[in-house]
């Protein structure tokens, strides 16, 4: 078991009736833990906005909760690990100026 941070990881082996002919997968298991210990917590969700003049969209999110399945996009996945952690991480967003 490893820790970044307040993530904890650990290496899950699947079980397989024959490991012998096929090569072992190994999975990351992340458990849910608060990312955001201190910052801001009287705020509903902390999400920061920043303006950039060279932006190809005119808005875009990144992901600050390690969840999204589209990394480093946010895509939301922050909704579930609060309601799971009590925490209240949300996204970066970048605006075009």
């Amino acid at each position: 078991m490893a820790s970044i941070g307040n993530c904890v990881f650990s290496l899950v082996r699947p079980a397989t009736p024959s490991t012998a002919t096929k090569p072992r997968r190994r999975m990351v298991a992340v458990r849910a833990e608060s990312i955001n210990p201190d910052i801001r917590k009287t705020e509903d969700k902390v999400v920061d906005s920043v303006v950039v003049t060279e932006l190809a969209k005119p808005l875009t999110a990144y992901c600050r909760c390690w969840r999204s399945g589209t990394f480093p996009l946010c895509d939301g996945s922050h909704v579930k690990h609060n309601k799971a952690t009590g925490d209240n991480v949300g996204p970066l967003l970048l605006k075009k100026q």
